[in-house]
């Protein structure tokens, strides 16, 4: 098998960065490909929070004089899981309050193009002649809009490499002012409705995908829906066109940190042949959350952002429906102010049956999955989705919308599908709060069929969400992108 040099470029990484789904597939998927002979190293923004948490370290390079950029300088690392890390460090882009993308107060740092421009520029000088590293990959693995320009940096510059790139969300596409061109020193032919331009606005995610040699996204369904207006988000015509040229792969999961034998944060562990652990597991949930404890009664878990896309106000509607079926609910999120305040509502009318914690804590999303009985996560679009392998790992069957990553994860419990052992959840077509309702009660009536229960979550148990499989399949697309056999 021969070794692949891949340069990984991302805006954040697990565990030192970290907002979201990204930051956990760049802390996991590395360390995956170099378990099958590719050498992979991630290169990410020297924010104020990497420089403070990452391992010893030196300068390996210093480039004083890219065009309309500040100076900067590479610093090498290791992870902790053994993936050689190249942060990027420059203090007047990165060094600040706040978050990677947002000032304290949650807007948008004002020279976002500039701090991610250089990224991207600083990427394809390593996949070009003119890096300064001794190590030079054969190929560099951009990811979503904040590396988008790296492959209009490549394609101009001597010697480069070719490039890919990984759609994780394509709702979020760094779109902004045309005079940007000039102040990040691109090709000013590349501001053109083939190149950049997207509506009138330069575009960092168009310009990654016009300028890649092969798109991939985080999961088979996804990688069709992008190409429909309903998903395309304005770039489906780009999308539809490059069809040939996209591989959608589902994301994997950390399996040890997401493991009921094992997990920290659990007050009893268990595994599919030894389940008595489960039943302790939603007790203690109980009892930490204020809600009655009942053996019998159902427990719906929702770990969620509370926004549209996620469905989450579908559930608030119908949720006096569902509880006197009955069932209680536990919700562990944030995000609109009006879903996030219906929540404090419903577990203020509903004491004991309904309990809602606004805002995150990582030890109580590991307590949900494990102590609810079903996951409840109606999705409108979902890329891949995170929580939907956990709930199955811990077998917590869950409810979700068929789309994207959902669709590609989830088997519908049928007859037909829970006789032949490959049911694992409950899905639903049609974004409608009776669909949700209606799908969630037949749920619940298997629930109260023991036997056939014991089968869905055993079933959701032996399931394998690792991330060799998808591993794999992004060392074919790099095998493929450089004409290897």
């Amino acid at each position: 098998m021969p070794e692949i040099k891949v340069l990984f470029v991302t805006s954040e990484v697990a565990p030192l960065i970290k907002t979201g789904g990204l930051a956990d597939v760049s802390g996991a998927l590395p360390p995956a490909l170099r378990q099958i002979n590719v050498d992979v190293r991630v290169l990410v923004p020297g924010y104020t929070q990497v420089l403070a948490k990452m391992g010893p370290s030196e300068v390996v390079a210093t480039f004083k004089d890219l065009p309309g950029f500040p100076p900067s300088r590479l610093i090498f690392s290791i992870m902790k899981s053994g993936v050689p890390l190249l942060v990027l460090d420059c203090p007047p882009l990165f060094q600040r309050e706040g978050g990677p993308y947002s000032d304290p107060n949650g807007h948008d740092w004002i020279d976002n193009p500039l701090r991610f421009g250089l990224l991207s520029k600083v990427a394809a000088v390593l996949g070009s002649d003119e890096s300064p590293l001794s190590w030079r990959p054969n190929l560099v693995h951009g990811n979503d809009w904040q590396t988008g320009l790296t492959g209009v940096y490549l394609s101009v510059a001597k010697g480069s490499v070719p490039n890919i790139i990984t759609i994780h969300n394509l709702a979020f596409q760094g779109n902004f002012r045309p005079q940007k061109v000039q102040l990040l020193h691109l090709p000013p032919a590349s501001f053109n409705v083939n190149g950049i331009e997207l509506y009138g606005n330069m575009s960092f995610l168009k310009a990654g995908l016009y300028y890649a040699y092969h798109i991939t996204t985080v999961s088979p369904n996804y990688a069709r829906e992008i190409q429909s207006a309903e998903l395309g988000f304005g770039l489906q015509g780009l999308l539809h066109a490059r069809r040939d040229d996209i591989t959608g792969i589902l994301n994997g999961i950390d399996t040890q940190e997401w493991d009921p034998e094992s997990d920290k944060h659990l007050h009893s562990h268990f595994s599919a042949s030894r389940m008595a652990g489960k039943a302790h597991n939603k007790l203690a949930l109980q009892m930490r959350m204020g809600l009655d404890s009942d053996a019998g009664i159902p427990l719906l878990g929702i770990v969620s952002r509370l926004t549209h896309q996620k469905g989450l106000d579908l559930l608030l509607e119908i949720a006096p429906r569902l509880l006197e079926m009955p069932v209680q609910l536990v919700i562990l999120g944030s995000g609109e102010a009006f879903m996030q305040q219906a929540a404090r509502e419903l577990a203020l009318r509903y004491p004991g049956r309904v309990a809602a914690m606004i805002g995150f804590d990582e030890g109580l999303s590991h307590q949900i999955e494990a102590g609810a009985d079903l996951f409840i996560m109606p999705s409108r679009f979902e890329p891949c989705g995170l929580n939907q392998f956990y709930s199955q790992r811990y077998g917590t069957p869950p409810v979700v919308h068929n789309t994207g990553g959902l669709a590609d994860s989830v088997v519908d419990c049928t007859p037909e599908t829970l006789k032949n052992g490959t049911a694992s959840g409950f899905v639903f077509s049609g974004m409608t709060a009776n669909n949700l309702f209606f799908t969630i009660k037949r749920a619940i009536d298997l629930y109260h069929d023991q036997r056939k229960w014991k089968a869905l979550r055993k079933n959701c148990m032996s399931k394998d969400f690792s991330w060799e499989t998808s591993a794999r399949a992004y060392r074919r697309v790099y095998m493929k992108v450089l004409g290897w056999k």
